[in-house]
């Protein structure tokens, strides 16, 4: 039941992102819905390659993709002068996404038996997946490779569920609640991870001249 109840709050959150990401982009009606689709079951298709899951897996969810179907049209239908308020909205659905996803990718390798190492990976490839290739097809810098905390709450939930700190039900949800605030909060206070940038250094430097 978590796992089932993890998945349609993943799908309908990556889902409404990436909806509202095409609208910002001002993409037509079947860019929409070919965005809303790739940011929620991209991740979990690339996450399947690298764990030995068939791809064909993807496929049985056909009850996931109706729910996606149904988030993207509410979306898209929604009067013109409130879609200012669902962009302000997007980091939030996407941090529901990120942290549905992310406990559902590290259940998934625990559930086959896979170490902690790959445990790790399936969280963050489920919980980010989607959202880089978002990103990508949007023309955007991918948000998890900005020094903006994000793969790192998806690390988080994978340790959590790999090490066994969170197995029961109960325990999942409120990892699911604790790693989305994290990610809210990251956004919403700016927390970065360490970065360094050489486009400043290779201003500042002088160039070379011949004699």
């Amino acid at each position: 039941m978590t796992w089932e109840v993890l998945s349609i709050i993943g799908t309908i959150a990556f889902a409404i992102s990436g909806a509202i990401v095409a609208m910002e982009e001002e993409y037509d009606i079947l860019g929409v819905y070919i965005l809303g689709i790739v940011t929620a079951f991209g991740g979990g298709a690339i996450r399947n390659l690298l764990i030995g899951v068939p791809v064909s897996a993807l496929w049985e969810q056909g009850f996931l993709f109706v729910i996606a179907l149904i988030a993207m049209t509410v979306v898209y239908l929604f009067p013109q002068k409130t879609l200012p308020h669902w962009k302000r909205w997007g980091n939030f659905f996407d941090a529901l996404g990120l942290s549905a996803f992310a406990i559902q990718g590290a259940l998934y390798a625990v559930k086959m038996n896979h170490p902690l190492s790959a445990v790790i990976v399936a969280a963050v490839l489920t919980g980010s997946g989607g959202g880089i290739v978002r990103d990508i097809l949007a023309g955007r810098k991918p948000l998890v490779l900005r020094a903006e905390i994000y793969a790192v709450w998806a690390i988080v939930a994978g340790i959590a569920v790999g090490t066994k700190l969170a197995s029961t039900p109960f325990e999942l949800y409120l990892l699911f609640v604790v790693v989305a605030l994290l990610r809210i909060l990251s956004y919403t206070y700016h927390w970065q991870l360490p970065h360094r940038s050489l486009r400043n250094q290779a201003v500042d430097q002088p160039q070379k001249t011949g004699v």
